[in-house]
């Protein structure tokens, strides 16, 4: 049976940005029996989805433990699924644009009701504590 490391397999992946996600599941897998697998240790590799954030300029990255797993049918079709399933959770919201509205893959009247709903509540909160605040100050003048 031909073995392999973690770290080959990652890369095998449709979408690189998702291996943190991959290795989650792969663990989870590995707990769960679905396959062998075992640690190799004090080895560790590179995820290769960058992460940025927001006071850096520089994007960083994660590293992992290494691991070896048998190459089986049953791993092949099971990282097939996870995958295409990695693949298809990425793409499943639709960003808000001018283009995908006039496109129809977003519903305009309810995204409209939804802000509707939203602006409403805002501003009920706000009326809510002005109102408190007034209150409050109304009660320190007293003597």
């Amino acid at each position: 049976m031909a073995y392999l490391k973690l770290s080959e397999q990652v890369q095998k992946l449709s979408n690189p940005q998702r291996s943190d996600a991959f290795i989650k599941q792969f663990r989870t897998a590995v707990r769960e029996g679905k396959f062998e697998a075992v640690d190799l240790p004090g080895v560790r590799f590179e995820l290769p989805k960058q992460f940025k954030r927001r006071d850096a300029d520089k994007a960083s990255s994660k590293s992992v433990r290494e691991m070896m797993f048998e190459a089986t049918p049953e791993f092949e079709a099971w990282f097939e699924e996870t995958n295409a399933q990695l693949e298809k959770s990425r793409n499943s919201k639709v960003q808000v644009s001018l283009e995908s509205i006039e496109s129809g893959a977003v519903d305009f009247q309810a995204l409209a009701a939804a802000t509707r709903q939203k602006m409403e509540a805002s501003y009920l909160k706000g009326q809510q504590l002005g109102s408190t605040t007034r209150r409050k100050n109304k009660g320190l003048h007293r003597k």
